[in-house]
């Protein structure tokens, strides 16, 4: 029989340091509450180094040479990742039956779109965003692309692979299922046509140099990620969000979240469906 691993003690005055390099590090917060959820989580890591106990840890995260590696492999035990497909359906309905065709209009000299899903755990949202796509049939020979970020190196894995279980599905309709999705066991592997319009990256949502690198999007979705931070990180995202997206662009967030007491920058417009953010567009520019 395996005896349980023996956590080890993080003292209130440690817990707030090692805090605060974790939200330095990714935004992600962590209240007094959360304490014994990093002493239960970050003791196999400080076993794994060989130290002592979380002091030696924090000084550890704090000077090593390794210790943004050590950061990396913190986001993989300590971020929540519960998703599906076609999660928050109104929403969804307002990006495709309305953003897109907004979208179709403004981008139909250079026929490209390009979409960036922030925070995309183990792939449904970028997928379900290509599904949609798909059946769009007016974007034939349009240049489509879909990005998915995630800080969590294990769910981005997972999304690469592409394969899931009938927990994903839990609100897909079988047309989407039998459609795109190839049977293999008791899991579903997304088809190649739909794979082909996304890809993965790890990315730290707080690092605005790396951001950059995505280039200009026309729509970003970051649902239910900003949750998990403090206000500071969160105006940190959503400038880097604002700067991302070209003019007139579209931020979906999760039902909820807002902006109130975050920015200012975005519009809230209001479409049948769902209302969501809009990056203002030039003056004169519909």
């Amino acid at each position: 029989m395996l005896e349980r691993e023996e956590i080890i003690p993080l003292p209130e005055d440690v817990f707030r340091l090692v805090r605060d390099i974790i939200k330095d590090y990714c935004g992600l917060y962590f209240d007094d509450a959360s304490r014994y959820l990093l002493e239960k989580r970050l003791s196999r890591r400080i076993r794994n180094h060989h130290l002592n106990d979380f002091r030696d840890y924090y000084r550890f995260i704090r000077y090593d040479t390794r210790a943004e590696e050590e950061l990396s492999a913190i986001m993989d035990v300590l971020t929540v990742n519960e998703t599906y497909f076609f999660r928050e359906q109104n929403q969804l309905r307002a990006f495709s039956e309305e953003i897109i065709e907004e979208l179709k209009v403004a981008n139909r000299g250079r026929r490209t779109l390009r979409i960036w899903s922030a925070g995309c755990s183990t792939g449904e949202e970028p997928y379900t965003i290509a599904m949609l796509m798909q059946e769009k049939n007016a974007f034939n020979g349009w240049d489509i692309e879909i990005h998915g970020s995630d800080i969590n190196q294990r769910v981005l894995q997972t999304a690469r692979r592409g394969v899931y279980r009938k927990n994903s599905f839990r609100t897909t309709e079988p047309y989407f299922l039998k459609k795109y999705f190839v049977e293999e066991d008791s899991s579903y592997r997304i088809t190649d046509a739909v794979k082909k319009f996304v890809n993965f990256s790890y990315l730290n949502l707080l690092d605005p140099c790396k951001t950059k690198f995505l280039g200009k999007m026309d729509v970003v979705f970051c649902r239910n990620v900003l949750i998990y931070f403090d206000n500071a990180s969160r105006r940190r995202v959503i400038d880097n969000f604002y700067d991302r997206l070209v003019d007139g662009g579209y931020l979906l967030l999760g039902h909820a979240e807002s902006l109130i007491n975050i920015s200012t920058a975005f519009t809230l417009k209001h479409f049948k469906h769902d209302m969501v953010y809009q990056k203002p567009p030039q003056q004169g520019v519909q």
